[in-house]
């Protein structure tokens, strides 16, 4: 009878860990990524459409890059759904269009030499209700966008360009002087001598917002004098359920790229996302209080971060209280773009079970990037990173830092100031303080970055349980820890060219096992306001004459 229950127990367990029944003689094709995943999670599969497939051209649609399809792509969809659902094809040719409303059970597949080319013209994009840098607020409309959708997908081998290039201002220093003629000859508004926008609206906008969301406007009026400042992101996905994006190049968005909000069930497989390397919030994907998300065999050549993790900002996002759980990154590039992996700084909502592995970052701002600051709130917990290559990252390979103040980590250098809150002004802990705990780095090699870790938590709150297991890195300086608890360097080797390896500061409980570092420097080991006692291991890896009491 016990050997029955047991029987029933594990039948009954191993149906919750599949999340629904896998189809009969059908292998599943990421059943990889769930070996040894150390958190449980349903498997997702890609949605299922009806066997019925219609052309754009069916419909009045003209691919010629001067036709605007936004009537045939709306009447496509229509009759599409009206039938139960299916693949509506775009063929090869340039196909200009206003905004793309997206239904239930079809899939937008982009045929080979396939571009959707969305227009320039802001009239095309009215404003609607929406949520942005983690706010509730109004923005123009997105050239693809869908909300409270089943089965939805854009698949195939062609192209969307959101013509970002028309909403986004631009800042001189990170662009070349030709560049700069070439865009400012356009006309446009200056905030700055060294900061354009493209129209007085934008400009106008610009000095009534806080982080790219307007505050205190009131009427219709106030909302239209700076409309062309609302920049859309270009994939919208707002409480959608089952979704598919496949072999589709996503480029040239005016702001984010691809923003999935509040949606369960997601596929990511061999997309390219890509902006330029100036575009203002030019972040690749932005994955907001979602569940059960795979996102794989990518790229990511953008203007800010490149895959980000987010769940809600501040009140707002703690009063969704939507978490973002459930991801699996695997075997994804990200080339230029203020981080690689990213999680935050909206994350007010929480992030728990990520699982990042195989991927490469080539010449990002951070390499793995977790932010966030005071009056966030959220709890990011349950966090697993290994088999990672990093090379030519600008700033830290690896941070952590609570202490984001909306600035690129380039300009900010951060980290490089103390705790901008004296320890006599320390706040209280509540709703409003962010939590970082249970984080695994395993199997990591980074090569030529500025530093090569920073942990920066709160004094009342500190960066808790950290394991950080198999890692070389090489940088100008080396790796340091402040505020922070519970720490595990095992089989850790760090290269700078000037000491020391090592620096903690306020920390507590902190192990050291087979650390490494280079012969030459002169300080192994640096510590500051740290009770030597809290240290393990140190005798192991930091001879008398390697250490440095700064206390």
């Amino acid at each position: 009878m016990k050997l029955f229950t047991k029987y029933i127990w594990f039948i009954l367990l191993a149906g919750c860990s599949m999340g629904g029944q896998k189809p009969e003689n059908e292998s599943y094709r990421f059943s990889y990524l769930y070996e040894n995943l150390p958190f449980n999670m349903p498997f997702v599969y890609a949605p299922q459409f009806p066997d019925q497939e219609i052309n754009i051209t069916s419909f009045g649609g003209i691919g010629n890059g001067q036709f605007k399809n936004t009537v045939a792509f709306k009447k496509a969809i229509d009759d599409l759904a009206e039938k139960g659902g299916g693949t509506l094809l775009v063929p090869q040719g340039i196909w200009l269009t206003g905004p793309i409303e997206l239904k239930s059970n079809i899939n937008l597949r982009l045929e080979k030499g396939a571009l959707i080319q969305f227009s320039r013209d802001f009239n095309d994009y009215p404003l609607v209700e929406t949520s942005f840098e983690g706010l509730d607020t109004r923005r123009c409309q997105s050239p693809v966008s869908g909300k409270n959708l089943k089965n939805i997908a854009i698949t195939g081998q062609g192209c969307i360009d959101g013509s970002g290039d028309a909403w986004r201002p631009v800042k001189k220093q990170k662009v070349t002087e030709s560049l700069w003629k070439k865009i400012t000859a356009k006309g446009g508004a200056y905030k700055r001598s060294d900061y354009w926008f493209p129209s007085e609206k934008s400009l106008k906008g610009d000095g009534v917002s806080n982080m790219n969301v307007p505050r205190n406007l009131k009427t219709e009026e106030e909302w239209q004098s700076i409309k062309d400042f609302l920049r859309p992101v270009m994939i919208s996905l707002i409480e959608c359920e089952n979704v598919l994006l496949q072999g589709v190049s996503f480029s040239n968005s005016p702001s984010w790229n691809i923003h999935p909000l509040q949606c369960k069930n997601i596929i990511i497989d061999d997309i390219t996302v890509r902006n330029p390397s100036f575009a203002q919030n030019g972040d690749g994907l932005d994955l907001e209080s979602c569940e059960n998300t795979i996102i794989v065999n990518s790229k990511f050549d953008v203007g800010d971060d490149g895959i980000c993790i987010k769940s809600g900002k501040d009140e707002d996002g703690r009063k969704r209280g939507i978490p973002t759980e459930n991801v699996i990154v695997d075997n994804c590039f990200v080339y230029k773009g203020h981080g690689g992996f990213v999680v935050g700084s909206e994350m007010s909502g929480g992030v728990k079970n990520i699982k990042v592995s195989n991927c490469s970052f080539l010449g990002t701002d951070v390499g793995l990037r977790f932010k966030s600051r005071r009056g966030r709130g959220g709890v990011v917990e349950n966090i697993y990173v290994s088999n990672i290559s990093m090379q030519n990252i600008v700033t830290d390979a690896l941070s952590f830092n609570l202490y984001y103040g909306g600035n690129s980590p380039s300009a900010e250098l951060i980290g490089d100031k103390k705790s901008d809150v004296e320890a006599t002004n320390i706040p209280s802990v509540n709703e409003e303080t962010p939590s970082f705990r249970n984080l695994y780095f395993k199997d990591i090699v980074s090569v030529n970055s500025r530093r090569a870790m920073f942990f920066n938590g709160l004094p009342e709150m500190k960066i808790s349980g950290i394991q950080i297991e198999n890692v070389y890195m090489s940088a100008q300086l080396g790796g340091k820890f402040c505020e922070a608890e519970n720490i595990s360097l095992k089989n850790v080797s760090i290269s700078p060219l000037s000491g020391p390896a090592v620096t903690v500061e306020n920390v507590s409980n902190i192990e050291f096992d087979n650390v490494s570092y280079p012969d030459s420097l002169k300080t192994g080991l640096e510590i500051w306001n740290t009770d030597i006692n809290q240290i393990k291991g140190i005798t192991g890896s930091f001879p008398k004459d390697k250490i440095e009491l700064k206390n």
